[in-house]
């Protein structure tokens, strides 16, 4: 009996973490119309945040559906950054197009493939992105961990720069419009939300 039992739990266990999805579904239609919000930041202070040095580079505010996530816990970049957002805005928001493209994430990368464009190529690569977050506090963390596939969040913090004492650094990106290594956005996190959207 505690044979059947385990293997009935362990069935379950597979069923929740690897074959159900519980990513949330749209109608098409674009859901976020707007661009993110930059502002450089000159001359900003660092600070020490869990024996790293961030250097704030820009104000940077966000809404956009979440196209993917992605967890990680390893190397220093773990440290700061649990979890990427693969993140979308404009006409990368609408059911309508994502359908046309299959959409991963590993090794910090975000990638997209598709048989035929349903946009152009550029369009996507300048409304889409890998994001890097580094939640401020354990209540942002906690918000974080509650975002699914297809939420449509905002995440309002700054673009930063890391260092830490041995010389290894990690740089957020300042542009959308910039593709390939060193193309992420690192984001401090100070305030992220989960929107309710209404029809």
């Amino acid at each position: 009996m505690t044979k059947v039992l385990f293997f009935i739990l362990l069935i379950l266990a597979v069923w929740i973490f690897f074959i159900k999805d519980n990513s949330v579904k749209h109608a098409p239609g674009v859901l976020v119309p707007d661009l993110p919000l930059q502002e450089n930041i000159p001359s900003a202070k660092s600070f020490s945040f869990k024996g790293f040095t961030i250097t704030p580079l820009a104000h940077f505010e966000i809404k956009a559906r979440v196209l993917s996530r992605e967890d990680y816990s390893r190397g220093k970049e773990g440290e700061l950054s649990p979890v990427d957002l693969a993140l979308g805005w404009k006409r990368m928001s609408d059911s309508a197009i994502l359908s046309e493209l299959s959409i991963s994430q590993s090794g910090r990368w975000y990638r997209w493939e598709t048989e035929v464009l349903p946009i152009p190529r550029r369009e996507i690569e300048r409304h889409s992105a890998n994001m890097h977050m580094i939640p401020k506090d354990k209540a942002v963390q906690e918000v974080l961990e509650r975002v699914r596939k297809g939420d449509v969040v905002y995440i309002r913090g700054k673009l930063v720069r890391v260092n830490a004492k041995e010389g290894w650094h990690w740089s957020s990106s300042l542009s959308r419009d910039d593709t390939g290594r060193g193309a992420c956005e690192i984001i401090y996190v100070e305030e992220v939300d989960i929107q309710e959207l209404y029809p």
